[in-house]
């Protein structure tokens, strides 16, 4: 259970997003995207706020004109986590977001114009100390490309990539990221593994338009998965057409299956039998929707009989296991207390509350002494 991810993560440079590290072994970046008006700044500023309180990293910003460039700065001022700038064609956007304090222009070189724009986008990048993310779509590709291929391949989305990668490697500008999505889980996964030969820079995976909230992550944790398991990615953005926060959710749950974050608690729990001797489904799905603020990494176990229960139980911070004529709770892997159906919820609930805060504490000790 606490036992090191065995993934060997793909070496990358490092760039910063703010102040969230990108690549060169830094945590993989749990992203996400807005989909309010950006002109309706109320509405983009709470949902970004949102999206940081579910664990967001980095909040990408859709900026489509001048007026929306305007309002994009406003929302920057009231927000404290890093966003990006999501632009197409007119480089005067990058321009103007990046006097307003951007943290990341998201804008592919090669579409927007003449070599004399790009330079002046890349020298307001560098002036400012701004990452590029350059992003290659399937839907999306040059029309030469399309000709040339025929339709959309591996070998298109990283020619695509490549090119727009030319573009600053001639300004010598090496602090970018690239994603190659698809939504064709082989097409992105192949186009990632062969870019990821070719480049030093840090990759943003990605299964774009991948779907609804269950069909959209599970094409996404095969995807991604496969990826990840290969050591390739250093930021992710799961693409659902759902609330941009069950991106955020499906995102770290997706990282804390492979031990490569640990945030919030890791549930294991059982599906349920005519063994169980409490309702574990209604137990669970009670505890997620309490304890989604929770982001001190725990793990806790919620089994309903004895079988596995005991097992499960001393590998975890916090165990339940059915009982009767009352369940077992099993505190740092050692049997602790007795908890009865009437008030099982609540009374778990204040448990790994309680142990949330204490590993906080031990945690907040342990920077004081290295201060």
């Amino acid at each position: 259970m606490n036992m090191p991810s065995p993934i060997t993560r793909r070496a990358s440079r490092r760039i910063h997003v703010g102040d969230v590290p990108v690549g060169g072994g830094a945590p993989i970046a749990v992203q996400s995207m807005t989909n309010t008006d950006t002109n309706d700044v109320a509405a983009t500023v709470a949902q970004i706020q949102r999206l940081q309180q579910a664990g967001a990293d980095i909040v990408r910003v859709s900026v489509p004109d001048m007026d929306a460039a305007e309002a994009f700065g406003k929302i920057k001022r009231q927000v404290s986590v890093p966003l990006v700038a999501d632009i197409h064609f007119d480089y005067k956007i990058a321009l103007r977001v990046a006097e307003l304090g951007v943290d990341c222009l998201r804008i592919n070189p090669g579409n927007i114009g003449r070599e004399d724009r790009v330079r002046a986008v890349v020298d307001a990048a560098r002036h400012h100390g701004i990452p590029i993310r350059i992003g290659v779509n399937a839907g999306s590709l040059e029309k030469d490309l399309q000709k040339k291929y025929g339709e959309p391949t591996p070998e298109a989305l990283v020619e695509s990539a490549m090119r727009h990668i030319d573009h600053l490697d001639r300004l010598d500008f090496p602090d970018f990221k690239v994603s190659v999505k698809a939504s064709d889980v082989f097409m992105a996964v192949a186009a990632y593994r062969l870019l990821a030969k070719q480049i030093e820079q840090p990759l943003h995976l990605g299964i774009t338009e991948a779907g609804g909230l269950r069909s959209g992550t599970v094409k996404s944790s095969i995807g991604l998965g496969m990826l990840l398991m290969d050591g390739i990615g250093d930021t992710i953005r799961v693409s659902l057409a759902a609330d941009p926060v069950e991106e955020i959710k499906v995102g770290f749950d997706m990282l804390k299956s492979l031990k490569l974050r640990a945030k919030g608690i890791n549930f294991i729990a059982c599906p349920s039998c005519s063994r169980q001797n409490f309702d574990v489904i209604a137990t669970m799905n009670a505890l997620e929707e309490r304890l989604e603020d929770i982001m001190t990494p725990l793990n806790v176990s919620v089994i309903g009989c004895v079988v596995n229960g005991p097992g499960e139980a001393k590998e975890t911070d916090i165990g339940l296991t059915g009982g009767s004529p009352a369940n077992l709770v099993y505190i740092d892997g050692k049997p602790a207390s007795k908890l009865r159906n009437d008030h099982l919820v609540d009374d778990l609930e204040a448990l790994i509350r309680e142990k949330a805060k204490e590993k906080e504490s031990r945690a907040d000790a342990l920077i004081a002494r290295e201060a």
